[in-house]
């Protein structure tokens, strides 16, 4: 990697803003990443390569601190949210007993017999597409504080059980991994919270602030950085350690001084670096050499979207239910630990990206009405005068 291509790479970032600049698009930041990613990626162009070792770190950065400042801005202490908690943790999980269904339906009829493989797919939450998409259409109320748990939850959860459904033979491994991840920030939250009541955060923002040292993110950098380290050698995806870290923070109160550093450092460059990393992941050519998984990767994102949006019946609003489907870094990991250890047909990899893009696209769709909605009750609770 060269200072060319980071040039390149923060140029088509700028395509998220670009698109999502049209407020009646109401279109996420991070779909114009994608898109830009996918188009300088294998799929197209062949500039972008997601093997590259310097890119892949700093993507790995990238996503660590995107999960970290969505853990930060979840409204914790919210007592709303923590009245959403049982219903989000029970929805999530009524999404993944639905997902057996088609799971078991599409690994016979396809003949792969990856059906816990498919369940975890077609249940899974993507909280770093989540988020920042609801941050930037500006979606709020209750259904979307019901939601926030439901998508943490359902993502922490497919994470922690890929390893264990596509690679039995270290699931005690990476279990006992997202344990130490999980002790690691309550041991913090504590440790934080005894610093924090007893003056001493307050005492080192007001040096920080006034010497300009920058002391805070200094700090949280090297934690988040440390989890992040113990999420990889324990085999664990740092989406845990950045999340768990990032809800640590929000818990104790998170500085505003910190939140505007870690927007301009993430939004910046390498929150987009990430999404433009995902993007150049995707080799959509690979099911021209395999036709029949195109309808397996349709189905895979279809199912996804109907078990979400089953929800409906338990309450949640429909638009709501299909914002929760998007879907990414689940099955990136599983279609690169698949190829790894040679557990996928050919073809297959591909299959599960492609729906991995319908429910991005679903969710995209969804945002924008929901966004729609939102916007259509503020200005009726609130009517010109």
């Amino acid at each position: 990697m060269s200072f060319t291509t980071l040039a390149v790479i923060s140029l088509a970032a700028l395509l998220g803003p670009l698109l999502a600049l049209p407020r009646n698009w109401h279109l996420p930041v991070v779909l114009g990443e994608l898109l830009a990613g996918i188009v300088l990626g294998p799929t197209v162009v062949g500039y972008l390569h997601a093997g590259d070792a310097t890119f892949t770190f700093l993507a790995d950065i990238g996503f660590a601190l995107i999960m970290f400042v969505a853990g930060a801005h979840v409204p914790v202490r919210d007592a709303n949210l923590r009245a959403g908690l049982r219903v989000g943790t029970l929805r999530a999980a009524a999404v993944g007993v639905l997902a057996v269904g088609p799971a078991f339906a599409l690994a016979r009829g396809f003949g792969t017999g990856h059906t816990a493989l498919y369940t975890v797919l077609i249940a899974s939450s993507s909280a770093a597409l989540i988020l920042p998409m609801i941050d930037s259409l500006a979606v709020g109320g209750g259904p979307v504080l019901e939601m926030l748990p439901q998508v943490a939850v359902a993502d922490t959860a497919c994470i922690v059980a890929l390893p264990l459904v596509i690679d039995p033979a270290h699931a005690a491994r990476a279990a006992l991994g997202a344990l130490a991840v999980i002790g690691c920030a309550l041991v913090l939250f504590v440790v934080l919270r005894r610093l924090e009541r007893g003056g001493y955060r307050r005492r080192l923002h007001r040096l920080s602030e006034h010497r300009r040292f920058a002391l805070e993110l200094r700090i949280s950098l090297a934690i988040l950085f440390a989890l992040a380290d113990l999420a990889a050698r324990t085999h664990v995806s740092i989406m845990l350690a950045g999340f768990s870290f990032g809800l640590v923070v929000a818990a104790i109160g998170e500085p505003r001084r910190l939140a505007k550093q870690l927007f301009a450092l993430t939004e910046g460059f390498l929150g987009p670096l990430f999404f433009l990393w995902l993007g150049a992941s995707l080799d959509l050519r690979a099911l021209g050499r395999h036709p029949s998984f195109v309808l397996l990767g349709l189905l895979l994102g279809a199912g996804a979207v109907a078990v979400h949006a089953a929800m409906r019946a338990a309450g949640q609003p429909l638009a709501i239910g299909v914002l929760a489907c998007a879907q990414l870094g689940v099955p990136v990991a599983a279609a690169t630990l698949g190829n790894q250890l040679n557990l996928l047909r050919p073809g297959e990899a591909a299959a599960l990206m492609l729906g991995a893009v319908v429910t991005i696209a679903a969710s995209t769709a969804a945002g924008a009405v929901a966004a729609r909605a939102s916007a259509s009750a503020a200005a009726t609770a609130d009517p010109p005068r």
